[in-house]
């Protein structure tokens, strides 16, 4: 039986989605800030929110994950873990990896680390406390199988030039809220030919890495 159907880890993932849509109901604190122009402030005052993906993106997660059998996966805004326990639900099922995230709310660390150890999935996952500028510029893997982008959605496009070198070819992208991103989705569109990018879902952008060519190398491109 796949890890993310076992009952144990369904069980978990469905009773935090049922707390995180009862959060959603709650009313939100009174924000003087917003994403674009104080990102830890604002996220900061939603320290108690889950903020998850979807039912429907955590499955797409961890679906990808399998289907490009990743073994070095990278998230951008860990929460409460819920869509980590998908990403390392795949890992398990891959035959095990490494998930680097990042989250600079230790509350939310705090509960992110004891909902992977309940799941028996903590042995896959490092979570990094602070700034992800900062946490995701050392010590990565030299070689990334997927991002999922699911923090502040300014930092976006920055995140993704912080890990881009390391992207292999093939590699996917999932940014959460995307267009809430604009400078993201035009450079993850753009015709350079970096990466082929559509849209998914509910607000999902889904982006591969594309091999681009040699300096000088005609060869990919076309005429």
């Amino acid at each position: 039986m796949p890890t993310l159907t076992q009952p144990a880890l369904s069980m978990l993932i469905d009773r935090l989605f049922a707390e995180a849509d009862a959060a959603e109901n709650e009313r939100w604190p009174a924000t003087r800030a917003d994403d674009r122009e104080d990102y830890r402030q604002y996220y900061g005052l939603l320290k108690d929110q889950p903020l998850p993906v979807s039912r429907t993106t955590g499955r797409l997660l961890y679906m990808l994950a399998r289907s490009v059998r990743a073994r070095t996966i990278v998230e951008f805004g860990t929460s409460f873990g819920i869509s980590t326990l998908h990403l390392a639900a795949a890992l398990r099922d891959n035959g095990g990896g490494r998930l680097i995230g990042s989250e600079f709310e230790p509350s939310k660390i705090t509960r992110a680390r004891a909902n992977l150890h309940a799941a028996g999935l903590s042995d896959l996952v490092e979570i990094r406390e602070g700034d992800a500028l900062q946490t995701l510029a050392r010590d990565l893997p030299d070689s990334i199988d997927l991002i999922l982008l699911d923090g502040a959605k300014s930092l976006y496009s920055p995140i993704l030039s912080l890990l881009e070198g390391r992207l292999r070819s093939g590699a996917l992208i999932v940014a959460d809220n995307a267009d809430d991103s604009p400078e993201y989705l035009t450079r993850v569109r753009s015709a350079s030919g970096d990466y082929l990018s559509v849209p998914f879902a509910d607000d999902v952008e889904l982006s591969m890495r594309l091999e681009a060519a040699a300096p000088g190398d005609d060869s990919l491109r076309a005429g």
